[in-house]
């Protein structure tokens, strides 16, 4: 299994302000697939995804990533583990304002060991044209591609995404959609994508439920629509 979580505890503050998030979770995760992880607001969805991701640190358990144990890492070894294995895309898109959209992709090709094709990844992503404009020239769709291509150049084992068609349209998250079905197709990248709209799990491979800080359901979907099939996103 690629990613394995047992018994995933995280909190935030103390006293009367104690928050259990993470209330003992387990999931597993095989390699190369697409899992969409649900759950209302305040469900843990997100806390879970940053602990995958070393951006917060856990209480207690166990997360497993490709054999790899990351609880407990350093601070050097989790930014090693995140460069080496990680991509990351946010609904907000983090762009360097300043910073083409080549730029933006190459700060993170610069630290990879083995990037992919910058030229293929442009070409692939439909931005080849818009490889000179700045982020406040292009559209939200255009920006969240240039956020793909940014997390893809690295060529990560794990893809982590946080509501990656939050603040787009119902066309163009189709077509994002679209995009990361065909990168997990044509790279055969795992990804984790967080998100409240209903339909995207219609179109990976497995489906968790979080509900009150546990994984309620986890199971594969054996009936995949293709995500330019998808309805009310």
């Amino acid at each position: 299994m690629y990613l394995e979580i047992s018994k995933l505890k995280k909190s935030y503050g103390e006293g009367g302000s104690f928050t259990e998030v993470l209330k003992g979770v387990d999931l597993s995760v095989e390699k190369g697939v697409m899992c969409v992880i649900q759950g209302t607001s305040g469900s843990g969805k997100s806390t879970l995804l940053n602990c995958i991701g070393g951006l917060e640190d856990t209480n207690s358990g166990s997360i497993s990533v490709d054999g790899m144990e990351i609880c407990g890492l350093s601070p050097d070894k989790l930014s090693d583990y995140r460069r080496a294995n990680l991509g990351f895309i946010f609904q907000f898109y983090n762009l360097v304002p300043n910073l083409t959209v080549r730029e933006n992709i190459q700060v993170c090709e610069y630290l990879a060991d083995a990037p992919l094709d910058l030229n293929e990844l442009l070409e692939v992503l439909g931005l080849t044209e818009h490889q000179n404009k700045f982020p406040s020239q292009l559209s939200g769709g255009q920006q969240q591609r240039c956020a793909i291509a940014r997390a893809l150049i690295k060529n990560p084992k794990l893809l982590l995404c946080d509501e990656p068609t939050g603040a787009l349209d119902s066309s163009t998250s189709r077509d994002i959609l679209a995009l990361l079905e065909e990168v997990n197709r044509k790279y055969g990248t795992t990804m984790l994508i967080v998100t409240h709209n209903n339909s995207i799990k219609n179109m990976v491979d497995r489906v968790v439920y979080i509900k009150d800080g546990l994984v309620r359901k986890n199971y594969r979907n054996e009936k995949k629509v293709p995500a330019a099939e998808l309805e009310d996103l």
